[in-house]
């Protein structure tokens, strides 16, 4: 037999609602705290296919600090204050509003700076993995992946600075469906 035999994948099982009862943890949505001088509010909803709200899903970013890097600290479920891990989660609420404090992220040196999001929800078998760009005018013209999404599904990627920090609305199906992302190790 051939060591490089794949087996099938198989059949996934829908998730949820029970985040409640083992995920949540103390200021889950705080990768800083709201009063740090240079914190800003990442928030938005997630939308079903006919614009509903998903009451009861939950929301996870990854990121780079201010200066870029991306940070290789533990302790990301022990908010002490200070240290800035770069991960963080949250359940959305009964309107499928999420909302985070965290910092802007900076540049990796590989494009324009964004959120990585994962989102988990009742009906998904797997979780959606997609990116959240800063909204900067270099966006469009110099990030590599931006650039190669169809242009009239770019903005599904691109966070929308409004008077509350950046929003960024996550839409799992229909016309204005955000762009996830598929990894080869990723099974359906």
């Amino acid at each position: 037999m051939s060591d490089d035999v794949r087996l099938p994948a198989t059949p996934g099982q829908t998730v949820g609602p029970f985040f409640g009862y083992a995920l949540p943890y103390e200021h889950d949505n705080e990768l800083v705290p709201p009063t740090h001088p240079d914190a800003i509010r990442f928030h938005g909803r997630v939308l079903d296919g006919a614009g509903d709200p998903v009451p009861d899903a939950l929301v996870e970013i990854w990121q780079s600090d201010a200066d870029g890097r991306v940070p290789r600290v533990g302790g990301s479920l022990r908010r002490d204050g200070w240290t800035f891990t770069g991960w963080g989660r949250v359940a959305t609420d009964n309107t499928g509003t999420f909302s985070f404090s965290t910092l802007r992220p900076g540049s990796t040196g590989s494009g324009t700076p964004f959120f990585a999001v994962t989102v988990v929800a009742r009906g998904l078998l797997n979780r959606l993995f997609t990116r959240a760009y800063l909204p900067t005018a270099e966006s469009v013209d110099t990030d590599r992946f931006l650039l190669s999404v169809d242009p009239a599904r770019r903005t599904t990627l691109i966070a929308v600075a409004d008077a509350d920090g950046l929003r960024f609305d996550i839409r799992l199906q229909g016309p204005d469906e955000t762009v996830f992302l598929r990894y080869p190790d990723d099974r359906a």
